[in-house]
């Protein structure tokens, strides 16, 4: 399949299943759209029992798609840098601490504490895997989707302050996440002995400060090339050029793409940059498009992501691990949660049950599912692949759908509760 037949087959399906999505079933758009994707592919896995022609249509469709080169390499720049631009920027410097300890701090001791469980629970089940993978399990599951957390979040009406929590959280931490899981990897692959800390720590340095000086330079680049003309096409094609051109540097120089993407946005978007570098119409044109492309993408991903079962692994212990892992996943993302919460929750004004909700607000998505496919042949990647494709659907089916009611409820008066 050539690439306009695949995204040609993509765009008429994802337009379909919305339709469907809007007309009959009327869930929140990206979960509708990934609930109708998965679906349609049981529906296609069940036929395939009596004629299979269907079935390896979408077999060769998904197989042909490189999920993670996809979402890593393409979908992922636009989609964080379209995310960032509409932050409010001065609520997120209010939250600037709690936010960096959510995202680093948290992820790190989740990624401890998931596999660390993760490897526990494979041992009481009879099939044992070495904790570096179990590791590398943890890395790819802790950080929170903001694909995910965005689509969704933005549309529940969820307190401003708490929100910012999430979304910056969530913005920052896949970053570090990467991070975690390249280390991680790079452990699987050499060993232990062949990385010091010093090389690590240079690693770190590297990826996350390198991204983060190469978003705050790209940023001030297009703030002062935006400033210097009025012209709204030309001022859309330059914020595309920024994320396209600076995603594609950050991974030629090895800094983090995601972590640039996001500081990029974050500028561009702020206000202040924003009213002295464009007028009311050309900033109304590249909030426009930058809407078309986070929903277009958005939705696309969605239903890859649906799309991607045909693919994944159904060993019935596989499933089982998966289901289990579910609430270690849960545990490990509220234990890590707990300290920064209620060191902050002291200094700054948090909403009641903050830790809940963004433990139950933490979605994982189609990130995870990205490196849990890069992993190579000669590691249990179907396994990993199979858990992490089961945490994901839960994450964002049960927990996407019910995180609405929890607000509801979390924010009922004692007397209506008893109701």
């Amino acid at each position: 399949m050539n690439i306009l037949h695949i995204l040609t087959t993509l765009i008429v399906m994802t337009a379909c299943f919305g339709w469907l999505n809007a007309r009959f079933f009327r869930l929140p758009f990206t979960i509708g759209l990934m609930i109708v994707s998965m679906g349609f592919s049981c529906l296609i896995m069940l036929a395939g029992r009596f004629d299979p022609t269907l079935l390896n249509y979408e077999q060769q469709l998904v197989s042909s798609i490189d999920f993670h080169e996809v979402l890593m390499e393409g979908m992922l720049s636009l989609l964080l840098f379209a995310g960032a631009l509409h932050v409010d920027f001065g609520k997120l410097r209010t939250y600037a601490a709690p936010i960096l300890a959510f995202a680093t701090l948290g992820v790190v001791v989740s990624t401890v504490l998931v596999g660390g469980l993760f490897w526990l629970l494979l041992q009481w089940l009879g099939m044992p895997l070495d904790l570096i993978y179990c590791l590398l399990f943890g890395a790819l599951i802790s950080p929170t989707d903001p694909i995910a957390s965005l689509g969704i979040l933005k549309k529940l009406g969820v307190p401003k302050r708490l929100e910012i929590k999430i979304v910056g959280e969530s913005l920052f931490n896949d970053g570090v996440g990467v991070v975690i899981f390249l280390i991680l990897l790079q452990v699987a692959e050499l060993g232990v002995e062949q990385l010091s800390a010093g090389v690590v720590s240079l690693m770190v340095l590297k990826e996350v400060g390198g991204g983060i000086l190469l978003g705050l330079g790209l940023g001030y680049l297009a703030y002062r090339m935006l400033a210097s003309i009025d012209d709204y096409e030309v001022e859309v094609m330059i914020t595309l050029a920024l994320v396209l051109g600076g995603y594609a540097l950050a991974d030629a120089l090895h800094f983090s793409g995601p972590l640039a993407m996001v500081v990029a946005g974050l500028m561009v978007g702020n206000e202040q940059f924003r009213n002295r570098s464009m007028s009311a119409e050309s900033s109304e044109y590249v909030d426009k498009f930058w809407e078309i492309i986070d929903v277009l993408l958005n939705a696309l991903l969605f239903v890859l992501i649906g799309l991607e079962i045909v693919v994944v692994p159904f060993e019935p212990a596989y499933m089982v691990a998966g289901l289990l892992a579910i609430p270690l996943v849960l545990f490990a993302r509220g234990a890590s949660l707990a300290l920064p919460v209620a060191f902050f929750s002291r200094r700054l004004e948090f909403e009641p049950n903050t830790g809940l909700i963004m433990t139950w607000g933490g979605l994982r998505g189609g990130i995870s599912i990205a490196l849990a496919l890069s992993l190579s042949a000669e590691m249990p990647r179907d396994l990993l692949i199979g858990v992490t494709y089961a945490v994901v659907a839960f994450s964002i089916i049960v927990q996407g759908l019910t995180i609405e009611p929890l607000l509801r409820r979390l924010s009922a008066k004692p007397a209506e509760r008893t109701k």
